[in-house]
């Protein structure tokens, strides 16, 4: 993995004041560089004195599209430029599909979706006008697949992840990289703080073998080994469009795209059988025929 020496550079965070989000705004201060660390409620106090100079701390409400595009333009205002942008901040809502409200579940989306396509669309007229940048799409173990009660929360980064792939394509040929970070557990306030649906009976007897489930097999790291592995994916120079964090997320995934792959090829015969191209003079009367 070939890396090169890297002069300061500005950060964008979001999601900054607790967790993997906070533990990177520190990694990256006390390597030099200038960080916006921006949160729903963050002080600048709460930064060491001897950082003081080069970040900046905004209060910011990622669902707020107006907000976001201002804080963006006066930390550039601020510092000049910006080279790495980190969509941290996120939600957890937890419940079975059948269990949510309207509300939970376009709130769900609200952070995990907009707020990061809000930042991503705030940032990116300034990657592309300087040619250069780096944009951390924070994804999760549950983009790897729909685990039952976090339906919802897998969605949305599903959206995410589908989001940043295409994002990835068109930003490449300015010279900006994005980048799809899929953590597993880490030590911070996302359960505390998360939204639970009102659960049902029917789903009592599945609810206690998840439990049981989490208590056997629940891995939670320090958030500042996810920071570590995120300085040196910046520091890469060819950094990937994926990155795993965790030997349970890498498992969680070697796992399942080979039951996939396995899927996709004992159905290969019926996938290939609905494929057959016909021309536009087949298909016109075809298309008359079911008219109304």
């Amino acid at each position: 993995m070939p890396q090169s020496s890297p002069a300061s550079r500005t950060w964008f965070i979001t999601g900054a004041s607790r967790g993997i989000g906070r533990a990177l705004a520190i990694a990256a201060l006390e390597r030099g560089d200038r960080v916006i660390a921006a949160a729903r409620s963050i002080r600048l106090d709460s930064f060491d004195a001897r950082h003081r100079e080069r970040v900046l701390a905004l209060a910011l409400d990622v669902t707020d599209r107006t907000a976001v595009f201002r804080a963006v333009d006066d930390a550039v205002a601020r510092f000049g430029r910006l080279d790495i942008v980190v969509n941290n901040a996120g939600t957890m809502s937890m419940g079975m599909v059948e269990e949510f409200t309207e509300d939970q579940a376009r709130a769900q989306f609200d952070v995990n979706v907009f707020g990061a396509l809000w930042v991503t669309q705030a940032a990116l007229p300034h990657l592309r006008r300087q040619g250069s940048g780096h944009i951390l799409q924070i994804s999760s173990i549950a983009a790897l697949g729909g685990f039952a009660s976090t339906g919802l929360y897998s969605a949305s980064k599903f959206a995410l992840e589908g989001m940043s792939e295409a994002l990835a394509a068109e930003a490449a040929s300015f010279g900006v990289t994005v980048t799809i970070v899929q953590p597993g557990g880490y030590w911070t306030d996302l359960y505390a703080n998360m939204t639970s649906t009102t659960p049902s009976d029917a789903y009592a007897p599945l609810r206690a073998e998840l439990e049981k489930q989490w208590s056997e097999g629940s891995v939670d790291s320090d958030p500042q080994l996810a920071a570590d592995a995120m300085l040196t994916l910046v520091d890469s120079d060819e950094p990937p469009l994926r990155l795993l964090l965790g030997s349970m997320t890498y498992d969680v995934a070697q796992y399942l795209s080979t039951q996939r792959v396995e899927t996709w090829q004992r159905w290969e015969h019926v996938s290939r059988a609905a494929e057959h191209a016909i021309s536009v003079e087949e298909v016109a009367p075809a298309v008359r025929d079911v008219a109304p």
